[in-house]
């Protein structure tokens, strides 16, 4: 008698894909985050990093904004996200550590909704 086992996965998010959650200029939105950057950016930095799944100490070797353009791109690649390589390197230009806050936003909100995996087996 052969044993064949299914396995169904069902994945639920509760955030809309396609944008960003926040707002470059939503600081108020999160003022923990706005607050941590202001007294302390390297370490809000390497603190977005880590809870994003890097190596904390990422940030630290951040010349010409290379860690932070690749974390942008891997962002909206992880939560599909719109935009281009481009986009990231003019919003990391034109306002750095509100691109930062963002980013940080983002990790936490997608964190607290999160995507619910259920995985189902079935043996006939």
């Amino acid at each position: 008698m052969a044993v064949h086992s299914q396995t169904t996965t069902i994945v639920t998010q509760h955030v809309s894909s396609g944008t960003w959650t926040t707002g470059i200029c939503d600081c108020c939105s999160d003022m923990s985050t706005c607050c941590c950057a202001l007294w302390c950016f390297p370490c809000m930095q390497c603190q977005t990093v880590s809870q994003f799944g890097w190596c904390f100490c990422m940030p630290l070797l951040d010349c010409c904004m290379v860690v932070s353009c690749c974390l942008r791109q891997k962002m909206r690649e992880q939560y599909n996200i719109h935009g281009s390589c481009c986009d990231d390197v003019c919003t990391l230009c034109c306002c750095y550590p509100c691109a930062w806050c963002q980013m940080s936003r983002e990790i936490k909100i997608r964190a607290h909704s999160g995507s619910v995996v259920t995985q189902q087996i079935t043996r006939s």
